[in-house]
């Protein structure tokens, strides 16, 4: 499986081409505008959600409800377009020269891509770095998740997130939640926190960042259930399947940093408190005592179900702007503000959800034949059984 996303902040629409799913798989508009949904909201948006409400169109790949085994392409268009079709048009100039365009950019905003964007492919007008660096890219990758997300649940593997921490306030997760739990916690929460009185401390630390001027960060945590044993490979670096989650997690805009299970934290315990001991039951099969290592062993998945968190740094996009310097004058100046959030670590939960829900499909489409949806499901129920009696 693979997807390409096109597509600038305020330009006409965003798009994303869907390949590799496979034949015969139920799929309708409604699985991916409830994610679509998700993604928007959240405590610390800013005003381009009062904008925007994204849905979808599925232009290609599926019929009367079903995937046909040909590219998906799906299509969010932006509602605001019409305020920029003569900044961001395709067709050349004519009554207006370049350097008479509107909102024209030569001041690069720190933390962003603007100037390393500019640099990498020339562009003296950085608003063509901006547009396509902006987290708005984010809602197609949603897009392509939540079909992923279809894959999953049709054959018993659930994903859900959830907000651990924003701006130094820390959740406290009961260890008994079940993921459905979670789940529900999460999507009644503004901050998709299951910690209701870290939810009221985080909105605090979220106002009082707004009321600075200024924006904080977070982390976020995905988890994933039902995954079979064995999924990914310990033969080839490139095939290791918790190496490709950790590189979508950080593909995501201002996300830092990942970590599976108990994380950085096993560099200060001993060997003895970091990995699971193997148990088996005539049930089960073969389970661990514990997660510490958060569902993965040799870039496999073992089993249980697999934790991953990331780390999003703070929106870099400040209304209390920070020193640069102007790329055409080389004089310093207050960077610019283009509307932005104060906080989007609760949407961020749902952009890493989407990003780990297309690896753990495409691992299972890659290892499995995938394209028939009926053989493809049978076969993971194959491996499964075939776990347990190993």
């Amino acid at each position: 499986m693979r997807y390409l996303t096109a597509g600038e902040s305020h330009g006409p629409q965003l798009t994303t081409i869907l390949e590799g799913l496979p034949a015969g798989m139920p799929l309708v508009a409604d699985d991916i505008n409830t994610n679509l949904a998700r993604r928007q909201k959240g405590y610390g948006r800013g005003r381009r959600m009062q904008i925007e409400k994204d849905t979808v169109q599925i232009l290609s790949g599926v019929r009367h409800g079903q995937t046909m085994g040909s590219p998906i392409c799906l299509v969010v268009e932006n509602n605001d377009w019409k305020h920029w079709t003569n900044i961001m048009g395709a067709d050349p100039l004519t009554d207006i020269s370049e350097d008479e365009v509107k909102r024209k950019i030569t001041r690069p905003r720190p933390g962003h891509a603007d100037l390393n964007g500019a640099i990498k492919y020339g562009h003296r007008d950085m608003r063509n770095v901006l547009e396509r660096s902006s987290a708005r890219e984010t809602t197609v990758r949603v897009a392509a998740g939540a079909v992923a997300k279809k894959l999953l649940s049709l054959v018993g593997v659930e994903v859900t997130a959830h907000v651990l921490e924003i701006g130094g306030v820390k959740a406290e997760v009961d260890p008994s939640l079940t993921l459905d739990q979670i789940r529900e916690l999460a999507e009644n929460s503004s901050v998709r926190c299951v910690d209701e009185n870290a939810e009221s401390k985080m909105e605090a630390a979220i106002d009082q960042a707004k009321e600075n001027g200024d924006s904080i960060g977070g982390i976020v945590e995905v988890i994933a259930t039902g995954m079979p044993a064995g999924i990914g490979s310990y033969v080839h670096y490139d095939r290791k399947l918790d190496s490709k989650i950790a590189a979508a997690i950080v593909s995501i805009n201002a996300f830092k940093g990942v970590e599976f299970g108990i994380g950085f934290e096993a560099a200060r315990k001993p060997g003895s408190e970091v990995h699971d001991e193997i148990l088996w039951d005539k049930q089960t099969g073969y389970y661990r005592k514990t997660n510490r290592l958060g569902g993965f062993e040799g870039g496999m998945t073992s089993g249980m179900p697999i934790v991953v968190r990331g780390v999003m740094k703070p929106i870099p996009t400040l209304y209390k702007p920070l020193q640069s310097v102007d790329i055409e004058t080389k004089e310093p100046f207050s960077a610019s503000v283009e509307r932005s959030d104060s906080c989007a670590v609760p949407a961020a939960a749902v952009v890493a959800e989407a990003v780990v829900a297309w690896e753990l499909a495409s691992a299972l489409v890659e290892q499995f034949h995938s394209d028939q949806f009926t053989e493809f499901s049978e076969e993971i129920d194959r491996q499964r059984q075939a776990a347990r009696d190993f």
